[in-house]
């Protein structure tokens, strides 16, 4: 039993009659090949049926998308086994990296022929391919995408309306809030760089540009820009008058500046004697002329007659019983060749000469009566018999006595220590006006 006879009593065992029946015959012998997402192409010893005999070779093919995983070929063996295991896997590409800033989204992961779509955080734009796909040799069909930030930042500037200056001004102090950047990336700004002067500055007239610029981390520039304009309201400019001159303050003809007007040795001020420039850019007042000073010897008293010169002359009276007295000629001599020194102080000369009642009086070619030139020599109590010389000042004050002839320039030095005559040296360095000798 179990045991099948052969020639001359020789016996095989049952499995190797049944191998050989197998081959003999082209039975199936291993399993059925079967190959998810692909297929297998086999041949056989003897070009059998069935393609699953024994020693039957099979290749392993796998369809698009998918390879081959494990033996690309099998043996079906004696033992009923393939000689190998086998499996088609879809193919899959290397996993992408995700950009800083950004993502993708794909259809099916990093499998064969999906579609991944990158895209980029608000603030940020894609540098690269938007879309890529996973090929059947296992890459993608594009480079990795980055998000970067080319998006400069947003910063607006203040609207500063134009600036009048207050009276008496050139400048007008101006502020704003500082303007703040916006990132539409990050958010990570440098400091707010400013190109101008800052808020709080004084500005003067004119126009003047101010900028703010800012950076991201990316170096991406945003900035703005405004103006602002300062105007100074002005009056026509005014001119020194004819025999005199002038002294403004602050710009000279700005609103709320005021302007002086002096007039030489021998004019007086007619008009208005200080004008302001108002707010309708007008001049307050009236026109400023100097004209000839004229000094009226027809009144009654010596203290009208010395009202004349109230605020506005220096005089100097020169006294002497004769007009042969040597201290009186040598000082009118003298005199005579200062006369622009004395303009220059504003002096006016008086001469009394003579003993009443037979005295006389003279301001330049004019002549002052006897009677008027008795009271002269009375309120100033001056002797009739000798030689006096007596100067007053622009107030009225009797300043100095001289029993004496002095010189012009020892009478000079000494008006040039008046406190108004300093005020007046000045304003005449201003204006130019100097004698020549």
């Amino acid at each position: 039993p179990g045991m099948i006879e052969g020639f001359r009593g020789y016996s095989r065992p049952r499995c190797e009659l049944s191998t050989s029946m197998a081959v003999l015959y082209g039975t199936p012998w291993c399993a059925p090949l079967k190959v998810k997402h692909g297929h297998a192409s086999c041949r056989t010893p003897r070009g059998e049926y069935y393609k699953n005999v024994l020693s039957t070779r099979c290749k392993i093919h796998c369809k698009k998308g998918y390879e081959v995983e494990g033996h690309h070929e099998v043996l079906c063996m004696a033992n009923r086994r393939w000689s190998g295991n086998y499996a088609c896997r879809e193919i899959r590409c290397p996993k992408l990296s995700m950009p800083a800033n950004g993502g993708f989204k794909c259809s099916d992961g990093s499998y064969f022929n999906s579609r991944c779509e990158f895209f980029c955080s608000p603030g940020y734009t894609l540098k690269g391919e938007r879309t890529v796909t996973c090929m059947s040799g296992k890459t993608w069909n594009g480079g990795q995408s980055t998000c970067v930030d080319i998006d400069p930042p947003k910063i607006k500037c203040p609207n500063v309306r134009d600036k009048t200056a207050e009276p008496g001004k050139l400048t007008v102090r101006v502020t704003w809030d500082t303007p703040e950047g916006k990132d539409t990336a990050d958010g990570i700004l440098t400091d707010v760089i400013l190109k101008g002067k800052p808020p709080g500055s004084h500005f003067p007239e004119g126009d003047h540009k101010i900028s703010y610029t800012v950076y991201d981390r990316a170096g991406n520039k945003g900035s703005c820009r405004f103006s602002i304009r300062v105007r100074v309201r002005r009056c026509t400019p005014l001119t020194p008058p004819d025999n005199g001159y002038m002294k403004c303050d602050s710009d000279g003809d700005n609103y709320g500046a005021t302007c002086e007007f002096f007039c030489l040795g021998g004019f007086e001020l007619q008009g208005s004697k200080a004008r302001v420039c108002q707010s309708s850019m007008t001049w307050a007042g009236a026109e400023t002329t100097c004209i000839p000073m004229n000094i009226n010897v027809g009144v009654r008293t010596a203290a009208a007659l010395l009202d004349q010169f109230y605020e506005k002359r220096r005089v100097l009276i020169v006294s002497a019983p004769t007009a042969a007295n040597h201290y009186y000629r040598f000082q009118m001599d003298n005199l005579q060749h200062a006369q622009c020194g004395l303009d220059l102080r504003h002096v006016t000369v008086i001469e009394l000469v003579g003993i009443y009642p037979a005295q006389i009086g003279r301001i330049r070619h004019r002549l002052i009566p006897p009677g008027l030139a008795l009271q002269l020599r009375l309120l100033l109590q001056i002797s009739h018999n000798s030689y006096n010389m007596v100067l007053i000042d622009k107030q009225g004050i009797d300043k100095m006595r001289y029993t004496f002839p002095i010189t012009a320039a020892e009478l000079f030095a000494t008006i040039d220590t008046f406190p108004l005559r300093k005020e007046e040296m000045l304003l005449q360095q201003e204006a130019g006006q100097t004698c020549q000798s």
